[in-house]
């Protein structure tokens, strides 16, 4: 089992910058699949960001496209997200999110960390 913890949200300004931490601990990190999603009030939970077991390939929501950078460094068993050009529209809770494979979905989940920008 693989324990998520999110780190780094906070209040900016719109433009600014702000960098998302997602560290695991259990399991066999490198093996996972780690997401970002994000919630905002009276929303469903979207997708944000991907990226595979060793970091090869990265996918992204087209509202973030050029403006987020997903990383991950399987030594520290940490997944950043670096987000750039931050919009009022960004505004919500982060969520990290880990998956064996695509198919078998996203079993696990940390508990999110809020962004708030304001405009």
């Amino acid at each position: 089992q693989v324990q998520l913890v999110e780190s780094g949200g906070g209040l900016v300004q719109a433009g600014d910058s702000l960098r998302l931490s997602c560290a695991a601990s259990g399991g066999t990190f490198s093996r996972y699949l780690i997401a970002w999603f994000r919630q905002a009030p009276g929303k469903e939970r979207e997708f944000v960001a991907r990226i595979t077991e060793t970091g090869a390939r990265t996918s992204y929501a087209d509202s973030v496209k050029g403006r987020f950078t997903i990383s991950r460094d399987n030594t520290k068993n940490t997944v950043d997200l670096q987000m750039n050009s931050l919009k009022s529209e960004d505004t919500a809770v982060y969520y990290c999110g880990a998956a064996p494979s695509l198919v078998a979905g996203w079993r696990y989940w940390g508990q999110g960390t809020q962004v708030t920008v304001s405009a």
